[in-house]
């Protein structure tokens, strides 16, 4: 049961999986290696400044590397992405790098992390406030770049146009 309501946690993570939510994979490079994972707990919070928010399973260690560096990128995947989100929430996954060494992809300006270029969007972040929130941080961040992939890259509709999103625990494209 839930310290907070009169219902399991199983019940609220079936409820809250009802929800439809774009899927993103977020990377940091560290010192040691470049690290990624598929999340779908990102959004906009303001235009002005350009504020993210970015939630993170507080044990990951997404976290801990996130904690360390300061900043981070989001690759906002499409629907021809499937597979790369698979890959990146796939337990004792090696490097991002590894995982993106078919696809092509570049080191972000601003936070040295990878970047997908055929992403359908792609922001580099910095982490401005980190709040614990239960069994997740949950980051606020200033985006301080905007890497031209996907449609901004090819100056038109391009093959990652469709975005990849999550619905009751699968991945889905609008089509």
């Amino acid at each position: 049961m839930s310290a907070a309501g009169a219902f399991a946690t199983a019940e609220f993570t079936e409820t809250m999986a009802r929800f439809a939510t774009g899927v993103t994979v977020v990377t940091v490079a560290d010192d040691r290696d470049d690290i990624g994972s598929t999340v779908s707990a990102f959004a906009s919070i303001s235009a002005e400044p350009p504020i993210v928010m970015l939630s993170v399973t507080e044990s990951s260690y997404l976290t801990e590397v996130i904690d360390r560096q300061g900043r981070f990128a989001v690759n906002v995947l499409g629907a021809r992405h499937r597979a790369i989100a698979g890959r990146f929430a796939a337990e004792g996954r090696p490097s991002a790098r590894l995982l993106l060494a078919s696809e092509p992809h570049h080191r972000g300006a601003h936070t040295g992390a990878l970047v997908l270029d055929t992403a359908v969007a792609a922001l580099e972040c910095s982490v401005t406030q980190r709040v614990e929130a239960g069994d997740h941080v949950v980051y606020l961040a200033t985006v301080d770049a905007l890497p031209a992939v996907g449609d901004r890259a090819t100056g038109g509709p391009g093959a990652a146009a469709s975005p990849l999103i999550r619905y009751a625990g699968r991945y889905r494209d609008l089509d």
